[in-house]
């Protein structure tokens, strides 16, 4: 089948690579325009468009695929290109844009989108950050219909995939991306042979994923450490989770629950006890934390004891605020 991809990070980057592996023909790939990156600040181009180099195929990264927008010449560009591919059918993996009502009526097949939620729970931008963040179970990976709304189209495959105790979003993300490639594999090859029915979503249980923002990286140590300790996994690898001491920026990379009653006169952030499981912290509700992961400023993630051969914690310093 001829495919027009659309997608941008390492998510879609596994999606195009399975199609490409179960021999799908991907004449034009579309992606977000090269970004500045790393210390130096030097453009670089999204990991998708760094396969389908690789892979011979042409790029086109327009800054706006919309024919009145701010950017017109960009999409009739796009509009030309897409027209040349001649494709079956448009997938979409976190591209980055919207696409406008010409782009979704234009492959035959319409345009599918790789979605990494259960819809219609975790609709918009960060469904994996959001699920970890709620503390679900479960999550998985949804393909869709696209149509004008946010993540409201026909559902045509669905699966679900288990959250376990530790994961992050780091390591979610990379199981879905996964689990994306394998399935919108599948959604061609049942519409190749009539098999892909469309559900439409159910209208009970719809949230939102809203984008993440950094100053979501602040930790409120008055929030029980169980709520503490699902933001700390998802917010890894970004924002991570943020605190103070003493003025001085804090990343918190890892932590556990601590089981261990906490003194009645410890107040939220206060340090309870530092050993060899890490810095133990009060939070809300009587609850604690054993932080087992820190960061400094320009310096590396390091486990709790090798943390603490560099900087000195002692019980009664009290952690706050946000960086």
């Amino acid at each position: 089948m001829r495919v027009i991809f659309a997608g941008t990070p390492d998510f879609a980057r596994a999606a195009l690579a399975a199609l490409l592996d179960a021999g799908h023909e991907v004449p034009l790939v579309l992606t977000q325009p090269d970004r500045p990156a790393g210390r130096g600040m030097k453009l670089q181009a999204s990991p998708v468009k760094q396969l389908a180099l690789a892979r011979g195929i042409a790029v086109a990264q327009p800054r706006s695929l919309r024919l009145d927008g701010k950017y017109p010449e960009d999409a009739a560009a796009a509009q030309a290109a897409l027209f040349g591919a001649q494709a079956n059918v448009m997938v979409v993996a976190a591209y980055g844009l919207i696409l406008p009502q010409w782009v979704l009526d234009l492959p035959p097949l319409g345009c599918l989108n790789i979605h990494a939620s259960l819809l219609p729970r975790w609709r918009g931008a960060a469904p994996i950050h959001r699920v970890i963040e709620a503390g679900d179970e479960q999550t998985g990976i949804t393909i869709m219909q696209m149509d004008a709304g946010l993540d409201t189209g026909d559902m045509l495959l669905r699966r679900a995939l288990p959250i376990a105790p530790g994961d992050t979003t780091a390591s979610l993300h990379d199981r879905l991306a996964e689990l994306g490639g394998r399935l919108i594999v599948q959604a061609l090859q049942d519409a190749e042979h009539g098999r892909l029915q469309a559900t439409p979503q159910p209208q009970d249980g719809i949230t939102y994923a809203h984008k993440i923002d950094k100053a979501e990286a602040a930790i409120d140590w008055h929030e029980p450490a169980e709520v503490i300790a699902r933001r700390v996994r998802a917010f890894d690898p970004f924002p991570g989770a943020a605190t103070t001491l003493q003025g001085e920026a804090l990343k918190v990379w890892g932590c556990e629950i601590d089981s261990t009653p906490r003194m009645n006169h410890a107040g939220p952030g206060q340090i309870l006890l530092v050993n060899d499981a890490g810095v133990h912290v009060a939070c809300g509700d009587g609850t604690a934390l054993i932080l087992t992961a820190l960061q400094r400023p320009g310096g590396k993630r390091l486990a709790a004891h090798e943390f603490l051969r560099g900087v000195q914690l002692t019980p009664g310093m009290v952690l706050g605020g946000g960086a």
